[in-house]
């Protein structure tokens, strides 16, 4: 697999592409498209019966779960070759989200990849053990649909074993899981030295999962020791000139991932010094530990790769620094010319809608000048540090002033963007106005008399809601709500009398309205926590990724089934809205004692109020750090198209080995191979 093969994969690709030279029958396939099935087998690999048995175990895991598995089988991989990038431009191609995995698999090729999120819930080492313990064995034996199956149950948490169970945990404890692996190392070597049995290895039974060779367990733990050993040298060397060029600020978290790495692969040397020892061990034992020396090795490889591309960007910048000092020099200017505009925007609705619609933005143009105040402040450091040769210190001033000044730009354009959807609300509530008064005259027109008194009432409503439309100091969410209420009133009274045709075209209409406030509510809150994600909690960020989720599902079910995409429309405006307030609490509770003083003991940059501006919007902490955007340094040997090398050892694409981080630096993660 490519996250622990090491340096054998140049060996695997070249024994695959002997091994299907010959096969003239077979014929290669660029990355795939997904339908309303999350299978897509282009060469028979399943029957009809094996087909609905992995769409239901698929469907069973994202109703347990909420983990989507997609699943394509293929002759073999090309556009690219490589199974990773294969998969990779795959689940890019198909929009596939945080928790869409996707296991990639060439029949005729002999080689698969599971392919995940870089941000998914499931860590490297759980991905390494389902495709050791439970993808890669059935594979072996050509069970496509078995193969299938059981990725679907381990992303569903069942099917028995202790791999995912292990990794599952470091999402949840951090290092916990890497503690429990050596307590039962050290309580299986007290019970061995005390004569208990071990225990007894051999073939597993019926009901066990199939285990892949001993020996291949074996290769793979010694390939990734080597592999994660090169990567720790090279990446602690190349962090000295670093450090010496950026300072220790810049690289301190660098610094720290490289050394929770060394701790992890300390950890997995360890278990391979008991492995090597005179004492005999089990089958078991040794399955159990080489498995926790994949697990190490990867955690150690994915956190240096965690911090790949920082490292790089910032070394691009530097070697730019006078070019990019002066595009962001312009960049300030501009930005800084927009917010006068914005602000008389701002000024312009507030004469037309109330305070609470316009609570998002309200401080926007403030704090887009203590963006641009601070951009100024690190552009002027920037120059000054190329006058006197220090090209790394201008691009540590030199990032902070393009996150500032992009900040700025956002601030600014979300009090357009906030006009044009209070707008579109405006006209949404009073099409659905018009629609109460059509079900009004429905309702007048019914022999069930009782209905008089509700067409009443909602006559009523329709008035009043229309009036408040021309009037200023309007919400359009909140008249938006009104009308959702009164229409499921009286739509519940008269869904009887509609025939299916008509009753979908209304679900429609009020699908539309709800995914219209869903989204304006998302976007606002998100253009507020990027611009103050220095304050920002993990709870407000939690609902508002939720609501984000819930968004893209309303969307995706529009067409097919209405009534629950409504239902995740109307949650996702309710998470967003709760996500708001949330980060407004937190906004409010944030920065007693910034203003006037600089941070961790030293001097202010500027003005008290811009310090604290960069603080709020995470500049100032993620310029010290090297954070921010698309930066970075760290960077493993698995990625493609990388023409120079920088820190780290790996393998693969066009990088050069001694890159700072693991081997496995890709835009998804995963693991898989030949079998």
């Amino acid at each position: 697999m490519r996250s622990v093969r090491g340096s054998s994969i140049a060996v695997a690709v070249l024994a695959g592409l002997l091994a299907v030279a010959p096969a003239a029958a077979a014929h290669a396939e660029d990355p795939v498209s997904f339908g309303a099935s999350p299978v897509v087998d282009t060469v028979d690999a399943l029957s009809a019966s094996e087909l609905t048995e992995v769409e239901a175990a698929i469907e069973r895991a994202a109703d347990d779960t909420g983990r989507q598995l997609f699943v394509a089988f293929v002759d073999e991989f090309t556009n690219p070759a490589d199974a990773a990038s294969w998969a990779t431009d795959t689940a890019n191609a198909n929009n596939m989200g945080t928790e869409d995995y996707l296991l990639a698999v060439a029949v005729e090729g002999r080689s698969y990849y599971f392919s995940a999120a870089p941000d998914a819930s499931l860590t490297q080492a759980d991905t390494d053990r389902i495709s050791i313990e439970r993808i890669e064995p059935r594979l072996r034996d050509e069970d496509w649909a078995g193969a299938a199956v059981a990725a679907a149950q381990a992303l569903g948490g069942g099917g028995g074993g202790g791999g995912f169970g292990a990794g599952f945990l470091w999402i949840l404890l951090g290092g916990a899981a890497v503690i429990a692996v050596v307590a039962v190392v050290l309580a299986r070597r007290r019970r061995r030295d005390a004569g208990a049995p071990g225990i007894p290895g051999g073939a597993p039974g019926a009901d066990a999962e199939p285990q892949v060779p001993l020996e291949e367990l074996r290769r793979r733990a010694a390939s990734a020791l080597v592999q994660a050993d090169d990567a720790l040298k090279t990446s602690e060397e190349e962090l000295g000139f670093a450090t010496a060029g950026y300072g220790e600020e810049a690289t301190a978290g660098f610094r720290s991932a490289l050394e929770t790495a060394k701790a992890r692969v300390a950890e997995a040397f360890t278990l391979q010094q008991r492995l090597d020892d005179h004492e005999p061990d089990t089958e078991q034992q040794q399955r159990e530990w080489y498995t926790a020396i994949l697990a190490l090795t990867a955690e150690a490889e994915s956190m240096l790769d965690a911090e790949a591309d920082r490292f790089d960007a910032l070394r691009d910048l530097e070697q730019n620094a006078p070019q990019a000092l002066a595009r962001v020099e312009a960049a300030a200017r501009a930005a800084e010319d927009g917010i006068a505009p914005a602000a008389q925007r701002l000024q312009a609705l507030g004469a037309q809608y109330a305070a609470s619609a316009l609570a998002t933005v309200a401080d926007n143009p403030e704090q887009a000048r203590t963006r641009i105040a601070f951009a100024r402040d690190s552009i002027g450091e920037a120059r000054a540090a190329l006058e006197r040769g220090e090209s790394g210190a201008a691009a540590v001033d030199i990032r902070a002033a393009e996150e500032a000044t992009d900040q700025a730009r956002l601030l600014t354009a979300a009090i357009e963007r906030l006009a044009a959807d209070l707008a579109q609300g405006d006209r949404a509530v009073a099409a659905g106005v018009d629609d109460l008064d059509a079900d009004v005259r429905t309702a007048r027109g019914l022999p069930d008399v009782s209905l008089a008194g509700l067409a009443d009432r909602v006559e009523a409503e329709s008035a009043a809601i229309r009036a408040e439309l021309a009037r200023p100091g309007r919400s359009p969410l909140d008249l938006a709500a009104r009308v959702d209420r009164v229409n499921a009133e009286i739509d519940r009274a008269v869904k009887g009398a509609r025939d299916a045709q008509v009753q979908a075209e209304r679900t429609r209409a009020e699908l539309d309205r709800a995914l219209l406030a869903a989204r304006s509510q998302v976007q606002a809150a998100e253009d507020y926590l990027v611009a103050r994600r220095g304050a920002i909690g993990s709870e407000a960020r939690t609902r508002l990724a939720e609501a984000g989720r819930l968004v893209v599902e309303a969307q995706s079910l529009a067409a097919s089934d209405p009534p629950r995409a409504l239902a995740s429309a109307q949650r996702a405006e309710q998470l967003a809205s709760s996500a708001m307030s949330l980060a407004q609490q937190d906004v409010s509770g944030f920065g007693g004692g910034m203003p006037g003083g600089g941070m961790f003991g030293q001097p202010a940059r500027g003005g008290g109020g811009d310090m604290f501006g960069a603080v709020l919007g995470g500049i100032l902490i993620n310029s010290m750090m090297g954070g921010g955007g698309g930066g970075g340094m760290f960077g493993g040997g698995g990625g493609g198209g990388r023409s120079r090398g920088g820190f780290g050892g790996g393998f693969g694409g066009g990088r050069s080995p001694g890159s700072f981080g693991g081997s496995a630096t890709r835009a998804r993660r995963g693991s898989g191979g030949r079998f």
